[in-house]
């Protein structure tokens, strides 16, 4: 019988030890995933701002990469569900990288659309005194700074960050709310870049969920680790 729990005992502590493992490949890929990601909104900041084709293009080329580390994920931690029929926190890390990564390759989308904006010239000359009074640079520079915190929030495994990066939402919404009065009266003013303006709404409107999708980030990095669920909580 000694013999037989000692058994046991290995066995289990060698299954904890490749679970242990598993749990680590996951966080790598959604790591990687996540510094993708930065970059590619660091890269979308500097094209819009300097109309950089060259760079809005290689965002574009990017695109599939983000997409291919989506379902890199999906298919990862369904595997991990299905093979060691996790409970608690493991449980909750595997459903909460699920929809991360899905509020990634979403941020990504977003990325990529405003790239595209910038390649298809949407929008020529635009007056760097507008994007000024738009805040978009402002907005950029929040989001920025929101996705890097949640990354050291996932990193670390801390949760104490997580009103503040929320907060830094409704600083985004602000200027976004702001954005309908400054562009009617650029309309007025310049009924000629009416379509411009129109498909610079849409652009900013980008910016602005992006700030939702690290939102909905902060809140899976909550519920994995504190077993507390902020979504639809107000």
């Amino acid at each position: 019988i000694a013999t037989y729990n000692k058994n046991l005992k290995i066995l289990y502590l060698k299954k904890m030890k490749h679970t242990e493992k598993e749990i680590q490949l996951l966080k790598d890929e959604v790591k990687l995933m996540w510094k993708l990601v930065i970059s590619q909104l660091e890269n979308a900041k500097k094209a819009m701002l300097n109309n950089d084709i060259a760079l809005a293009s290689k965002i574009i080329q990017n695109e599939n990469d983000v997409n291919n580390f989506e379902l890199k994920v999906d298919n990862l931690c369904e595997n991990f569900i299905a093979l060691n029929n996790p409970v608690a926190i493991d449980l909750r890390l595997a459903l909460s990288l699920i929809k991360i990564s899905s509020s990634l390759e979403r941020i990504g989308d977003f990325t990529d659309g405003i790239a595209r904006f910038i390649t298809e010239q949407e929008c020529e000359n635009i007056d760097h005194d507008l994007v000024e009074r738009l805040g978009i640079e402002k907005m950029f520079d929040i989001l920025l700074g929101m996705l890097l915190d949640g990354f050291v929030a996932f990193e670390s495994e801390q949760t104490k960050v997580s009103e503040k990066i929320i907060s830094k939402d409704d600083q985004v919404d602000e200027i976004y709310n702001n954005v309908f009065e400054t562009l009617s009266n650029h309309i007025k003013n310049n009924p000629d870049q009416t379509i411009c303006m129109l498909k610079l709404l849409l652009l900013i409107r980008k910016l602005e969920r992006i700030g939702d999708h690290n939102n909905n980030i902060v809140e899976e990095i909550v519920f994995f680790v504190d077993a507390r669920v902020l979504k639809h909580s107000g």
